[in-house]
């Protein structure tokens, strides 16, 4: 028989489409060496019993109690690391203000390693326990620093994507708070890459690096343009803010005559593995765009409520089929829980199609069709942000990595309120999806390595 580095045992629920939510009911998870799903097992297969028999007594077999559930990880795509510093505050001011009176000044202080490295640790620690088992970083301008994030994803044991930040405008950047020039900009971030890169040959899990021009506003054309080139060159993942508000979509449109989309595209800086958060003010045509050259959206759907002066078509833009996933934007993002960004995702959406002026007739009050349900807001909190990576994550299937979380719903600090011993599935997925808090989150593994558990 083969033998299995881990098998798991239990009730499982897992993306099938968008709109379906498939579940596995005492199934077996068989995981190799490497973190792999490489056979899952129904109770109907001829193998179930066999394998029950020769593991069941084993140390690497992982039966779950009655009242706990398997979901795949979360995928968390837009996170500004540094930011959790002072997450919580400021949220009430307009975004330039924000960024100017209170972030700056807070990301500057990452050029002292002993602070960036408490700051880090921390952060990885608590995505970590709010289920996110891969995140999408944006660190800071200094190279040295965001290495060290890389690094302590590496050693926690979460898959992270790491972009040192590219600032080098002086007439858009404070003095303070920028790249030194130009030159240095993409030498530090060529230079970042490889690092990430050479980190990554003994990271399980993965460590990658990401080109990360903060947003045009913050960017010279010849850093945006050489920034294109370098990810062209080492075959990198790209992120930035796309689009995001009415002042940083005024802004490029002044600067190009053309939306973000178009612009960021002219750069080479639109590709299969780009993901630009919130979008906001995307139309149609850039919607295509991002579709044809295989760019993700990274929906934000908390920050926008704060930054974005709008609400994102979100179901539109997935029906022309581009890529989605969810991100929490800490700290324009009050929360650094995916659980948490995944309703308001649905609640955000159900206010775009409703509308929100009691003045207008109901019948013109709203956006028709915009309305996502919780089975899809689960979607791009785990497949879909897999797919915005171009990585096999966030689908408990066969060849994907095992990252899970192991949810507990009969906590007795934090019970969910099923009271029916033959509840439906679905009404339990529900409730879980709805009313999960961190303590409920038990146990996370990230490519077949235990990375959390939480004591009785």
């Amino acid at each position: 028989m083969k033998q299995y580095m881990q098998i798991f045992h239990g009730t499982a629920f897992t993306s099938k489409s968008a709109k379906e939510v498939e579940q596995l009911v005492d199934y077996l998870f068989c995981i190799n060496e490497d973190g792999i799903i490489e056979k899952i097992v129904a109770p109907s297969d001829s193998e179930y019993e066999k394998l029950l028999d020769a593991y069941s007594e084993a140390e690497n077999f992982h039966r779950l109690a009655d009242g706990q559930y398997l979901l795949p990880g979360f995928v968390d795509l837009h996170v500004h690391a540094p930011q959790w510093a002072q997450s919580g505050t400021a949220l009430d001011l307009p975004l330039y203000d924000w960024l100017n009176t209170y972030t700056f000044p807070v990301e500057s202080k990452f050029s002292d390693l002993d602070y960036a490295k408490k700051v880090y640790e921390d952060l990885v620690s608590t995505f970590l326990a709010n289920g996110t088992t891969t995140a999408l970083y944006f660190a800071t301008v200094h190279k040295e620093a965001s290495l060290l994030l890389a690094k302590i994803c590496s050693e926690k044991g979460q898959r992270g994507l790491v972009g040192k930040v590219v600032m080098d405008d002086p007439e858009q950047n404070p003095d303070y708070y920028r790249d030194q020039d130009t030159q240095t900009a993409l030498a530090d971030t060529e230079e970042f890459i490889l690092a990430v890169k050479d980190l990554a040959k003994s990271t399980k899990q993965g460590v990658y690096p990401v080109v990360t021009p903060r947003f045009i506003p913050s960017c010279t054309d010849e850093a945006l343009k050489g920034l294109g080139e370098l990810a062209a060159k080492y075959d990198t993942h790209i992120q930035s803010h796309c689009s995001e508000g009415d002042w940083e979509h005024n802004y490029v449109q002044d600067r190009f005559q053309k939306n973000d989309a178009f612009a960021l595209n002219d750069f080479g800086l639109l590709r299969d593995k780009s993901v630009m958060a919130h979008c906001n003010f995307l139309d149609d045509n850039d919607a295509e765009l991002f579709a044809k050259t295989g760019t993700a959206i990274g929906h934000c759907p908390i920050s926008n409520a704060y930054f974005a002066n709008s609400v994102i078509p979100i179901a539109r833009f997935h029906k022309k089929g581009v890529d989605i996933g969810l991100g929490t934007d800490i700290s324009a993002g009050s929360t650094p829980s995916i659980f948490d960004n995944a309703r308001q995702a649905v609640v955000s959406s159900r206010m775009l199609e409703d509308g929100v002026n009691t003045a207008l007739p109901a019948a013109k009050r709203g956006v028709p069709n915009s309305r996502i349900t919780i089975n899809e807001a689960f979607y791009f909190a785990t497949a879909g942000g897999g797919e915005s990576l171009s990585l096999p994550i966030g689908r408990l299937e066969k060849n994907y990595a095992w990252d899970v979380q192991i949810i507990d719903t009969k906590l007795s600090t934090a019970k969910l309120p099923i009271f029916n011993a033959n509840e439906d599935l679905y009404d339990i997925f529900q409730k879980i999806m709805y009313l999960t808090r961190p303590e409920n989150i038990r146990e996370v593994w990230v490519q077949g390595e235990r990375v959390h558990s939480r004591a009785n």
